[in-house]
Parts: C-alpha cells; structure tokens; sequence
C-alpha cells in the first residue's frame, strides 16, 4: 500500500534496493511539491482543496529516520507527513462518499488516478466489498504521492481515464503456481500492467493495477 512511484518498483521491477531507494527519496517523479493538489469526483469536474503540502524533502527525512527497520508506515506517525496526508485523504474520501451515495444497481470496484492532466495508476479488485478493504490505505497512498508532486492547473478527463484502461498490448510474462494463482504482466512502452488470478476454488482475477511509469 506504499505510495505508486514506490509501488511501481515493488510491482513492476521487482528490486528491493530500488524500492527503499524510492522511498527514502519520497517520489520518482524526480519532481518536488509546490501547491495545492486537485481532486475529482465521478460526474464532477476538479476542484480546489484547502492547501496541504507535503516537500519531498520532509518525506525523504521521515523515511530515512525509519531506514532501519524500513518500516513505510512511520511515515503516518510523523506530523510533517501524516497530518497533511490525513487532511488531504479526508477530503477526497469525503467527495468519494458524495458521488458515489446515490449509485443505483452500480457498485464500485476500483479507482484511475490521475496527477494533474498525467493519468497514472489504477487499481481495479474482484469485488466492491474486496475494493472496500483496500480503499482507505490506497487512498493514503495516493495522497503521499499527489502531495510531494508539483502544482498543475491541468487535469484529466473521463476521456483520458477511459483510454487509459483500455488492455495493452505488447510484451506479456506469466508468473504462475499451479492451483495457486497466476500472475500476468503485460509491458508497452512506458505502460504496465499487472493482473493477479486465483486460481482456486475458482479462476477469478483479484486484482488489476496498471501504472503509467515514472522512470
């Protein structure tokens, strides 16, 4: 549940030097934070929060004090960066609550998650109650990760999340436990895209993440 540009190397490459690398560093973006994030809602265009921020300086000293025991979650017991990540996730989950009261004969079952006009991560479960059972720390994880990267005036569009979701197509490697589960990843350019089955008692996919690279 750490934040995307850390997960990415969790997920995609695989390299545990390079996780900790990313997560003393804050972010991959290679971008620092100035501003105020925005957030959007199903049917409702972007809007202003109140300002929180977190430097990517403050979250690479967090995570450095934390370096020993490597323990992402000291990030959350810190004021420099729990505080504003809390305010920041309280916010959005609140406007989440407001768009998706009234869903009829609908259920969700994941988010698209867009930086500014850079559409970046999904996260897409087998089932809402599963979504559920994730949702409040995705949600700090995407506040970690919307906070230490810059200002944007920009923002993306349902548009934009629709193609963003749609099956890539180009090198694919298979991970697999025979009555287990299956893991499949399918790479195109700067695109990735991980998709986790069970294969017992049915096959049923668990979980679908696919990321937009940031390195």
């Amino acid at each position: 549940m750490v934040h995307p540009s850390v997960r990415e190397k969790a997920a995609v490459d695989q390299e545990q030097g390079k996780v900790w690398e990313a997560v003393r560093g804050g972010t991959t973006s290679g971008l620092a934070a100035s501003g105020t994030p925005s957030i959007a809602g199903p049917a409702q265009p972007a809007q202003q929060t109140q300002t929180v921020t977190v430097t990517s300086e403050a979250l690479s000293s967090v995570m450095t004090s934390e370096a020993r025991t490597h323990s992402y979650k000291g990030i959350y017991n810190s004021k420099a960066i729990g505080d504003p990540v809390d305010a920041f996730a309280k916010q959005v989950q609140e406007r989440f609550a407001r768009a998706t009261a009234n869903l009829k004969g609908e259920s969700v079952v994941g988010v698209v998650i867009a930086y500014g006009d850079d559409v970046a991560w999904s996260d897409i479960f087998a089932s809402p109650a599963l979504f559920g059972r994730y949702w409040p720390k995705l949600l700090r994880s995407y506040a970690v990760e919307a906070l230490t990267r810059p200002k944007t005036h920009e923002q993306a569009s349902f548009n934009d999340a629709r193609e963003f979701l749609k099956p890539l197509i180009g090198h694919e490697s298979i991970e697999t436990e025979p009555a287990t589960y299956r893991l499949k990843q399918v790479t195109e350019g700067k695109y990735v895209e991980i998709e986790l089955e069970a294969l017992r008692p049915v096959d049923i996919t668990l979980h679908l993440l696919k990321v937009h690279r940031t390195s």
